[in-house]
């Protein structure tokens, strides 16, 4: 059988070194050196206003006044850098600084792109924060900790639907900037002024005296374990891991740069990978108002017909819903396969099934296959660190170290823990020196709490693999571990296109059980009405029949207690924000699921739920 043929993308990383340490310690990092990388961001967009002043840096569909969205309204680098100069000198007047920074609360906008880069030239750092803390929350304890965290100067907001947030944590004596709207009972101040602000030769020795160490954002975690945490991103992490990536990813600089993007700036793949590559490489970002859920996935459709980008980045639900389009969608393939040179995801594990499917389109419309990448990051890591160097990846591949980042492998139970340090990782915890001595272990390395192994450990080029959470990973009554990363993965394989998620239960009990979050799919499955309840839908006998097939599936190929799903239970609550049981990539965080649904836990084990499904032997 012949390979299959692969649209032709360069490595930047192929060889790497590995050497041993202390017994149960070793070391890796790459071959290639790390380059010399900007002392900060705002020095590439000011290069590239001077080179390409008339080229789009980002661009969004226009809201008409029926609330549709119409035609895209451009941005060029000449109008971001003229207009970044003016918010700064706002900021300057304000005297803000890192006791004193902007608090960014809404969603991806021209107007948040355009007072981020204010910040960053004023030498302000800004706090991009989570959308649904004001606007899903009920009780905005997440975003009353950011506030009381970070201290602001100001606050900035796009419209009213934030008015209620702004109200009940915002005190009075805090300066409110909006796009339009207002909020009851106090002033605010308008975008449009802040952006008339006329700038002075201060912002020109604001911008000199930035350098490396100064501090350009605070990005909180997603609070797996407690309250979110301020990650302090310095212009060294930022500069040096957007050098990491051109260096292991060369084909950000064949051509110009497009993104079609709807990755949240909050978070650090959308707002300091994906954000910051455009401004590195002065590429032009297209911000889709799409998601991958089911209201929301048309526009991302509909963007992707219109717009070809060049490479292109999401999560595994995103792809998913991408590869199921294109199976008819002949608009979707041609304009998004007609230029795209690799394809990205990251967040979660990607189902085998979806990959078939985006490879048998690509087949189909272009005679080659897009590679599909993947890697391992975090907040605190920039987050570029670990990424993939061959086109022939497979589920949980994570590849090797970006220059300059070196890994430290750890011997912990039975489990290999990797650990970073590098000019991309973070000096800390904005004002948490407890957090922060934490979580680096004595030879400065930051202990990240993820499990690897060798994906051939006849072949260290290769690099790694994932396996799991360290504190994910549990122990049964026997003593028997149960590797959680793995197992979840398979789990949500098997179920494919009809379970979202999956949080293993069994602390010390006998078996391991699964609470599911199943895909909008089982609906249709179901052969109820779209109004019927979701606990009727789950209920019924076409859905139960479904995953007693894929629980039996399961067992089939279990080898003992620690991989065998001895009970399911499919669960028709989602999981919410406010508990912290989802972050905003749409990732699952088992332990609070665990802690918050402890209830159905215990009922799952003890058999006293009304549907439980269990391997027929």
């Amino acid at each position: 059988m012949n390979a299959p043929k692969f649209r032709p993308l360069k490595f930047g990383v192929t060889r790497v070194s590995l050497r041993d340490g202390v017994p149960g310690t070793h070391y890796l990092k790459a071959d290639q050196e790390l380059q010399a990388f900007p002392d900060r961001l705002t020095d590439r967009l000011q290069h590239w206003a001077r080179v390409k002043p008339q080229h789009s840096f980002m661009a969004r569909r226009m809201k008409q006044a029926d609330g549709t969205l119409g035609d895209w309204q451009h941005i060029t680098y000449a109008q971001a850098w003229q207009t970044a100069r003016n918010i700064a000198q706002g900021l300057i007047d304000r005297g803000l600084n890192a006791e004193r920074p902007v608090v960014i609360l809404s969603e991806n906008s021209l107007e948040h792109a355009l007072l981020a880069l204010g910040a960053m030239v004023a030498g302000v750092p800004f706090v991009p924060t989570s959308p649904p803390y004001s606007l899903v929350s009920v009780d905005y304890d997440k975003l009353k900790h950011v506030l009381k965290t970070v201290t602001p100067g100001m606050v900035f907001a796009s419209d009213a639907r934030y008015a209620k947030a702004i109200a009940a944590t915002v005190s009075n004596d805090m300066e409110v900037v909006m796009c339009e709207g207002s909020v009851a009972g106090r002033q605010v101040t308008s975008f449009d002024s802040l952006c008339a602000t006329a700038a002075t030769p201060a912002v020109d020795a604001a911008m000199a005296a930035t350098g490396p160490d100064t501090i350009v954002k605070f990005m909180f975690t997603s609070g797996s374990t407690k309250l979110p945490k301020a990650v302090i991103n310095t212009q060294r992490l930022w500069c040096a891991n957007q050098q990491q990536m051109a260096q292991s990813m060369p084909v950000l600089a064949e051509q110009d740069l497009v993104l079609v993007d709807w990755l949240p700036w909050n978070h650090t793949f959308g707002g300091n990978h994906n954000f910051g590559m455009v401004v590195f490489h002065g590429g032009t970002l297209y911000i889709d108002d799409g998601k991958p859920t089911p209201a929301l996935i048309g526009e991302t459709l509909r963007n992707l017909r219109e717009i070809a980008p060049t490479v292109y980045f999401n999560v595994p639900t995103g792809f998913e819903a991408i590869a199921n389009a294109m199976k008819t969608d002949d608009a979707l393939r041609k304009t998004l396969l007609s230029r795209v040179q690799m394809f990205f995801y990251a967040g979660a594990a990607l189902a085998q099934p979806v990959w078939d499917s985006l490879y048998e389109s690509q087949e189909r419309e272009i005679g080659e296959r897009i590679v599909m990448t993947t890697g391992l990051g975090m907040t605190e890591s920039g987050p570029f660190g670990i990424f993939v160097t061959n086109p022939n990846v497979r589920a949980g591949d994570l590849g090797v170290p970006t220059p300059g980042l070196e890994l430290k492998l750890v011997d912990m139970q039975g489990k290999t823990e990797v650990r970073y340090r590098g000019p991309n990782i973070t000096p800390g915890y904005w004002r948490a020196p407890k957090e922060t001595a934490e979580a680096f272990d004595e030879e400065g390395f930051f202990c990240t709490g993820d499990a690897v192994k060798w994906i051939d450990e006849t072949d260290v080029h290769l690099g790694l693999k994932f396996d799991g959470r360290i504190a994910e990973d549990f122990k049964l009554a026997t003593g028997t571990f149960v590797s959680v990363g793995p197992l979840r993965g398979k789990i949500i394989a098997a179920g494919a296109p009809y379970i979202q998620d999956a949080v293993l239960t069994g602390l010390n009990m006998k078996e391991v059980g699964a609470m599911i979050f199943p895909t909008p799919a089982v609906r249709a499955l179901s052969g109820l009405g779209a109004d019927a309840p979701m606990s009727d839908v789950l209920a019924s006998a076409p859905v139960l029949a479904k995953f007693q097939e894929i629980v039996n599936e399961l067992a089939k190929t279990s080898t003992g207690s620690a991989n065998r799903i001895a009970r399911l239970c499919l669960l028709s609550e989602p999981p919410t924000i406010d508990k912290g049981e989802i972050t905003d990539k749409g990732s699952i965080n088992q332990r609070s699921v665990l802690t918050h649904r402890a209830d159905t836990v215990a009922a799952l084990h003890a058999d006293t739920l009304h549907y439980i499904v269990k391997p027929q032997t």
